[in-house]
């Protein structure tokens, strides 16, 4: 996807078996991450900053949400842990990764798989792709999407 399209308006199941849409939220943005794997340490610390900017997003109108290829209770476990307060999509099958094009061909230690490569989709209140993220900074995720909005 690139900027200017429409995102889909089914994300998929949350974290406690709840199909979730966009349409779910009327006149809200949406900041969109994608992220390979709960409890691992770029993506604890991407969601972590995201938690710790949690309110600021709010406050403007946005709806934060996270989406891998976890399980449901998986990311029952990473929001717990991590006091997450946003929105986790367990996207098992990986239909909405293909959808947004993030799913992607991989390499690691000489090994080729396919999986997520991250990325922030912000999204507007007409569900339209306003700004994409591909070189993600974990640990100031927040930071990085608020200079890209100023």
């Amino acid at each position: 996807m690139e900027q200017g399209d429409k995102f889909p308006d089914l994300l998929g199941p949350d974290a406690n078996g709840k199909e979730i849409r966009l349409s779910d939220f009327p006149g809200k943005k949406f900041i969109i991450y994608f992220y390979p794997k709960d409890n691992t340490p770029g993506c604890t610390a991407e969601a972590c900053s995201l938690r710790d900017g949690y309110e600021e997003w709010t406050n403007r109108g946005y709806i934060v949400i996270g989406v891998s290829k976890d399980s449901q209770s998986s990311h029952i476990k990473f929001a717990d842990k991590h006091q997450l307060p946003f929105i986790l999509i367990a996207d098992t099958d990986h239909r909405l990764c293909e959808e947004t094009g993030v799913w992607q061909l991989k390499k690691m230690a000489g090994r080729e798989y396919m999986g997520i490569m991250r990325t922030t989709f912000i999204v507007d209140t007409d569900h339209t792709i306003t700004h994409i993220i591909r070189k993600v900074d974990t640990k100031n995720a927040s930071g990085q999407i608020e200079k890209l909005l100023q």
